[in-house]
């Protein structure tokens, strides 16, 4: 099994993203093969984590796909590789709200079976690191914290005052690193900007990353660290393959570029499994959907970004309306949602959704239940299936006369739109954790 490390911290902020990729990149360097790994929901790290290995960056979900699911999808993305890097969530024991350790980052290295290493931000302490850390390694004696990475230290005298009151800790210094803009990544309303928003200087941020990490830890003992992890008995996941139709596979059309960067590598391996030939597109570019489409995948993202870009491409939108308007598959999905509907912030879209979007002062963020209200592409009404909810718009009205789901949390209601072969909802979905919805998806596309 290959080696691996869980990059955590006590906190978010405390610079997990920043040694994670530093670490990927830094090893990615040494000639080894790097698997990256995020755990959680989210999108916008694992485009840096790609950007560091050259491979896909691959979410661990115990929420969305169940904890049975979690060392299957790791050994799947890993195949092949000397080292895999996994960063965390949030605070290492902060998971899924009310719901104890699910989904924490404290649950996935115990499913892993992987040593930790804690990021501390120690910018405004010295000796009371060493509590710190004792609490965090001595919460969970199944968390195996493997040692620690000093963030944002300020000077070699700080420096020394931290490594003498962790000397006493019984968990080792791998790395200590000063503050350094250079490697700062820059943020908005949802997190990190996306690498295909800024791709040079991406590319700049992560070397930098990389270049501060080799100068800071100690490479040598932070692999061996990850060696010592022992075997994980998991066979990997694969997608389910749906015995081939006659005749060429069904073209799905999938959404990219810098307008929708949000989407699981799994989804296009399932559709791929499923019978689909995928084919992405670019909404900010291509004037019409890719020859011979027959079915419509259009993810997360940041359209608000690019909205008066992707409504000047008049031509795709009236196409995207008109592919909707034959009864065909179209699944979206936030971004997809504003995409799909009349109007953004007063700004023209594809007009599918006799609905309006707005940008929102308030954050919707959190796991969701769901459960199908109406029959559609991805799901026959009364299936049930994990969620989460990430975005600082709203629509109104925020369901169709035919809803897409009931969800339970924070408050029971319905949300979505099922209208002809269009499911669209602000719910992102991790297909790996039910693969029938691609299958599904995939035989409507005849």
């Amino acid at each position: 099994m290959v080696a691996r490390l869980v990059i955590a911290a006590p906190s978010s902020g405390a610079g997990k993203t920043t040694v994670a990729t530093g670490l990927m990149a830094a090893f990615a360097g040494r000639g080894l093969a790097v698997s990256p790994h995020k755990v959680g929901p989210d999108y916008i790290d694992p485009g840096y984590h790609a950007l560091a290995t050259g491979r896909p960056g691959r979410n661990l979900d115990a929420f969305m796909c169940g904890t049975g699911l979690v060392a299957p999808l790791f050994a799947h993305g890993s195949r092949g590789c000397d080292l895999a890097v996994v960063e965390g969530v949030m605070g290492l024991y902060d998971g899924a709200a009310d719901q104890g350790e699910l989904a924490s980052t404290a649950q996935v290295a115990k499913l892993l079976k992987a040593p930790v290493v804690l990021v501390v931000d120690a910018s405004s302490q010295s000796r009371s690191v060493a509590a710190l850390v004792h609490g965090f390694a001595s919460w969970d004696p199944e968390v195996r914290i493997g040692g620690v990475i000093l963030n944002k230290v300020a000077t070699d005298r700080h420096e020394h005052l931290l490594r003498e009151a962790l000397g006493e800790s019984g968990v080792p210094v791998l790395g200590v690193l000063r503050r350094a803009p250079a490697v700062a990544t820059p943020s908005r309303h949802l997190g990190l900007i996306p690498v295909a928003e800024r791709q040079a200087q991406a590319v700049e941020a992560v070397a930098a990353q990389a270049e501060q990490v080799r100068a800071g830890c100690d490479l040598e003992a932070l692999l061996a660290l990850a060696r010592s992890a022992p075997p994980l008995d998991a066979e990997a996941w694969a997608p389910p393959v749906v015995a081939p139709r006659a005749g060429r596979r069904p073209v799905v059309a999938v959404a990219g570029g810098a307008a929708f960067t949000f989407s699981y590598a799994e989804h296009a391996e399932l559709l791929t499994a499923a019978g689909a030939e995928v084919v992405a597109f670019d909404p900010l570019r291509d004037e019409a959907l890719p020859e011979g489409t027959r079915g419509l995948v259009v993810g997360g993202g940041f359209p608000e970004m690019y909205a008066a870009e992707l409504a000047a491409n008049e031509p795709l939108r009236k196409a995207v309306a008109a592919f909707a308007a034959t009864g065909a598959p179209v699944a979206a999905e936030c971004a997809g949602l504003l995409y799909l509907a009349r109007s953004l912030d007063g700004t023209p879209m594809c007009g599918v959704l006799d609905a309006d979007a707005r940008m929102s002062t308030r954050l919707t963020l959190g796991y969701r239940d769901a459960v199908a209200v109406s029959d559609s592409v991805l799901a026959p009404a009364g299936a049930r299936l994990r969620g989460h909810e990430f975005h600082r718009t709203v629509i109104e009205p925020g369901a169709g006369a035919l809803a897409a789901w009931g969800l339970r949390q924070p408050e029971t209601r319905v949300e979505g739109f099922v209208q002809g072969g269009v499911h669209a909802s602000y719910v992102h979905t991790h297909w790996a954790g039910t693969p029938e919805v691609a299958a599904r998806f995939v035989g409507r596309c005849g």
